[in-house]
């Protein structure tokens, strides 16, 4: 962020008590903030698991060990994390800033407007879900265009809607700072909260929450580097390394199927007849046996699945490639749960013969929607 020009405070990260204490040392005041780094919003109002209130906290010196020991290596609890909480393996040791006013600050991509979207609002600081809910009227979203980019005019009435009482010139220049760290590093997202204003009424960005383009990664390399795979879905980490496209969520039937369309469909035809799909998992066109058998130990690694339902339909993919996943998969991992199977299109006599002549207890569906029906009943 102030490589973009961004007034951000200065810290240090520490993975370590030790490495906090030094940390807090080289700040040199009497008291320093200190925030756990989790990929989740809403620490400062967060739990840990040990009990521990709060994953922001601005504390004397002295008790930098204190608290670092019982952050570091706990689980933090937020809005945004899930019940399940993130670790924390890292925190920031910060200097406390002198901020008289706290704002909301964001840029995402916006579906409506097919462009950047500025949502920024003149209170901030913690739960800005809350003042969403309550307060509405008082957050303004202003749509940028992709071709005209973050004109004057677009700058000035996000510096007006947070209410700036400093110099408007030089907080429009903050604002821009923000919209080229959005553009020039391929965020999905930039938020701020709080955009704060220190005694001399400079804004700051004080905390912020930044996701990045995974398809940007080829060009923005010193980021991803930064990757920390302990704050995601381990499910989803060893999906990426086989380029299968997954999703965890919180059903019993596992799904495997190739495409994304595909997929919905078939999560939705699962909720129809009653079920809840356990993930999105799409395998894509080309997919081997390899990623086949790797599917299958993604999905049967959640305790939660109690079958498994795949849908295949063979354009590109083939349904004997998929079959002979599926064979070597069963073979393989003993599978204790009902696999049910629904081929179609490419080679998919072939896909049924090998299927037939495997052994193995499947379920064979004639359509999506006996699938789902089927795996709906099996459990």
């Amino acid at each position: 962020m102030a490589e973009c020009g961004v007034t951000v405070p200065f810290g240090i990260a520490a993975h370590t008590v030790e490495e906090a204490v030094a940390a807090a040392k080289t700040i040199g005041d009497e008291e320093v903030v200190i925030k756990s780094q989790i990929l989740a919003g809403g620490r400062g109002l967060g739990t840990f698991t040990n009990g521990l209130k709060g994953g922001v906290h601005i504390i004397k010196t002295s008790e930098v060990e204190d608290y670092a020991s019982k952050m570091l290596g706990g689980t933090l609890v937020t809005k945004q994390s899930g019940p399940a909480g993130k670790p924390v393996n890292t925190i920031l040791l910060a200097k406390k800033m002198s901020l008289v006013r706290e704002m909301y600050f964001g840029i995402v991509l916006d579906r409506e407007s097919q462009g950047p979207l500025i949502i920024a609002c003149s209170e901030g600081g913690t739960s800005i879900e809350d003042l969403a809910h309550n307060s509405p009227e008082k957050i303004i979203k202003v749509p940028v265009s992709i071709a005209e980019g973050l004109t004057d005019e677009k700058v000035m009435e996000v510096v007006n809607g947070l209410a700036v009482t400093g110099n408007k010139e030089a907080a429009g220049e903050q604002i821009r700072a923000l919209y080229k760290l959005f553009v020039e590093k391929d965020c999905t997202m930039v938020e701020v909260n709080p955009l704060a204003e220190d005694t001399e009424g400079n804004l700051i960005a004080a905390d912020a929450k930044v996701g990045f383009d995974d398809n940007a990664e080829f060009r923005q390399k010193d980021i991803f580097a930064q990757r920390d795979i302990t704050q995601e879905d381990s499910r989803e980490v060893a999906a990426n390394e086989y380029d299968l496209n997954y999703i965890g969520l919180d059903g019993n039937i596992g799904c495997m199927v190739n495409g994304a369309g595909l997929a919905m469909a078939t999560m939705d035809i699962i909720s129809l007849h009653g079920g809840k799909p356990a993930n999105f998992l799409d395998v894509g066109g080309s997919a081997t046996t390899t990623q086949i058998k790797a599917a299958f130990e993604i999905i049967t690694s959640d305790p939660s699945v109690k079958a498994i339902l795949v849908n295949i339909f063979g354009g590109i993919m083939k349904c004997d490639v998929i079959a002979q996943g599926i064979i070597e998969a069963s073979q393989s991992l003993d599978l204790q749960v009902p696999v049910i199977v629904r081929l179609e299109g490419t080679n998919v006599d072939a896909g049924k013969k090998l299927l037939a002549e495997s052994g193995l207890e499947l379920i064979s569906a004639d359509d999506l929607d006996d699938a789902a029906k089927k795996a709906v009943a099996a459990i």
